[in-house]
C-alpha cells in the first residue's frame, strides 16, 4: 500500500494508523532521500524527475523485499505523477495506492502549523500543479483528509475494503492532525 499524495495530507499518521490497525510493516518515504533531496525542499526549492527517479527506485526495492518476504506493507510517497507511480508498480502488480486529497486551503493551514517537518508551506502550490490524480486504470481510491485522524483512517480502511487484524493495539490511533 503506498499512501500518497501532496505534502501535508498527513500521509506519514494515516499509514501508520493502517500499519497499526493491519499489522503490517510501514516505512516513511521521506526518509529515504538523499540529503541533497532534502536539503532543496527545506530551501523552498522543488525537486526534478532527475532528483526523484533514484528516490523512487530506492523505495521499489523496499517494495520489493517486503513482497519477497511475503508481508503486507504501508509506504509513504508523495507519487504526485503518474510516472512515478508507475516505477512504483513495475513488475509489483500487487501494489495499491491511497491518493489523501483535500482543498489547498485545508492543507496549506495544517501545512503552517507543524514543525517538525523539512518540507516548507511554500512549495505546496508546486505540488499541486504537479499532481497527476489517480487515472481509472490505476488501482487505488481517493480519500478525503478533511476531519480528524480517526475518521480519516476509518475512511481509508472503508475505502481500501481492509479489515482491521485483532490486536491489543488495533484501536490506539492517533487523535487530530494539525488544525
Amino acid at each position: 500500500m503506498v499512501v500518497m499524495g501532496v505534502a501535508g495530507t498527513g500521509k506519514s499518521t494515516v499509514a501508520k494508523g493502517i500499519s497499526t490497525l493491519m499489522g503490517w510493516p510501514y516505512a516513511e518515504g521521506d526518509a529515504v532521500h538523499p540529503q541533497a533531496n532534502v536539503a532543496k525542499m527545506h530551501s523552498g526549492i522543488p525537486l526534478t524527475d532527475e532528483d526523484r527517479w533514484p528516490w523512487l527506485r530506492l523505495l521499489g526495492d523496499w517494495i520489493d523485499s517486503t513482497i519477497a518476504a511475503g508481508d503486507s506493507a504501508v509506504v509513504t510517497c508523495s507519487a504526485l505523477r503518474r510516472a512515478y507511480r508507475k516505477v512504483l508498480r513495475e513488475g509489483r502488480p500487487s501494489v495499491r495506492f491511497l491518493h489523501l486529497h483535500d482543498s489547498q486551503d485545508l492543507i496549506a493551514e495544517r501545512m503552517a502549523a507543524r514543525t517538525d517537518h523539512f518540507m516548507p508551506p511554500g512549495l505546496l502550490p508546486s505540488q499541486f500543479a504537479t499532481l497527476e490524480p489517480l487515472e481509472p486504470d490505476e488501482p487505488g481510491v481517493v480519500v478525503s483528509v478533511a476531519g480528524d485522524i480517526p475518521e480519516v483512517i476509518d475512511r481509508s480502511m472503508a475505502a481500501l475494503r481492509l479489515v482491521p487484524r485483532e490486536s491489543e493495539g488495533a484501536h490506539e490511533r492517533p487523535q487530530r492532525l494539525s488544525p
